[in-house]
């Protein structure tokens, strides 16, 4: 009986990932600095790595962890914008952009290697004695 509640138990257990201070230091900002926590060395990056750690020690994961940071310090603790609004425009509009002006720039240069080259423009006819005498300067031209 005790081995089958132990069998059960440990997918359970292994179910559940444990957050870790690399984890979520990776998906954090230092809000003095605004940069990634992991490589932030100021003052403020050291007191949010500390909360970090004590929500750890409480068994929060890393999503409840950042929630807790963001109530704690502002969305802008967040390296990654909330899933909707504003936030989300900011980073999905200029990648939309570049996208837009790349599919444009490939339409443009489909259609210009279509376009058939024009032809060469034919000057007037000669009338035969200057056929004649151009064919003349050729031909001495060619002796040399």
């Amino acid at each position: 009986m005790l081995l089958a509640a132990l069998v059960l138990a440990a997918p359970a257990a292994a179910a559940t990932p444990r957050a870790s201070l690399t984890d979520v230091e990776d998906e954090v900002m230092c809000v003095q600095c605004g940069t990634v926590l992991n490589i932030s060395e100021s003052a403020v990056a050291d007191r949010e790595r500390a909360f970090i750690r004590r929500r750890i020690a409480e068994g929060m994961d890393k999503t409840q962890i950042k929630r807790a940071l963001a109530a704690e310090y502002g969305p802008a603790v967040l390296a990654m914008p909330d899933e909707g609004g504003f936030d989300l425009a900011v980073y999905l509009v200029p990648g939309l952009l570049v996208a837009l002006g790349l599919g444009g720039i490939a339409l443009a240069a489909r259609r210009w290697r279509r376009t058939p080259a024009a032809p060469a423009a034919e000057g007037p006819a000669l009338n035969p004695e200057e056929a004649r005498r151009l064919d003349d300067e050729l031909a001495a031209f060619d002796r040399r």
